[in-house]
């Protein structure tokens, strides 16, 4: 009787991006504790259960005791992913000193509550934002949707908790669900972006279908990838 030759499952490796925020402590360590507090207060799902790679390169072996300062963090409900740019001297240096390679900066992030571009808070769950934002600018709004009534330049961050909706040109980077909302999307005007992401999923300008450049576009979650389409 002839064995019967089964097919071997093929064996797939899939690839999944994530946006993670990358704390920067400065000495005096407690004043900056107190200062993550506070922020905690006026926004308290912004850092709720992020990703959270920690910089110790602003402070020293005497500034703080790092095992005790990571600890500290972690009592606070970071997720932390790395400590990077501690002293190998350190206490605790071998097991958190692990950084993770690659990455790319997107800049310093408006904090909520922080002086960020002016907007006007809708009694909705929105935030509108009445002028372009300038190159530098980050908008950060976890309540809800963001609408920019102009043009977001290069080098400028919208971040929602909800949907981004751009009423003119996104050339810098949009960042739809960031607080965990797969549903959320992203529109605009004008396609000519450096980054759209949706619940930690994203897509640069090098993975951007070529014939979108320039033309109304939304964009979308479907599974581990975003979709996008023309709206014109």
């Amino acid at each position: 009787m002839t064995p019967i030759s089964r097919a071997r499952p093929t064996f797939r490796v899939h690839g999944r991006s994530f946006l993670v925020l990358v704390l920067r402590p400065e000495p005096p360590v407690d004043e900056w504790l107190a200062e993550l507090d506070a922020q905690a207060a006026r926004s308290p799902t912004f850092l709720d259960s992020k990703p959270v790679v920690v910089d110790l390169g602003g402070v020293t072996a005497d500034d703080a005791d790092l095992l005790g300062f990571v600890r500290a963090l972690q009592a606070r409900g970071l997720r932390i992913l790395s400590v990077e740019g501690a002293d190998p001297s350190w206490a605790g240096a071998a097991e958190w000193g692990q950084a993770i390679p690659g990455g790319r900066s997107t800049g310093p992030v408006e904090l909520p509550g922080a002086a960020a571009a002016p907007a006007a808070e809708t009694e909705a769950t929105g935030l509108v934002v009445d002028h372009p934002v300038r190159s530098g600018q980050s908008v950060v709004y976890p309540k809800g949707d963001v609408t920019v009534l102009g043009s977001v330049a290069s080098g400028a961050e919208v971040f929602a908790g909800g949907s981004v909706h751009v009423y003119g040109t996104l050339r810098g980077r949009a960042v739809a669900g960031f607080t965990g909302n797969p549903k959320a999307r992203v529109f605009c005007r004008r396609l000519e972006a450096e980054l759209v992401a949706i619940d930690g999923v994203y897509r640069t300008a090098d993975d951007m279908d070529a014939a979108l450049r320039g033309r109304a576009v939304q964009a979308w979650l479907d599974g581990d990838s975003i979709v996008m389409t023309a709206l014109d």
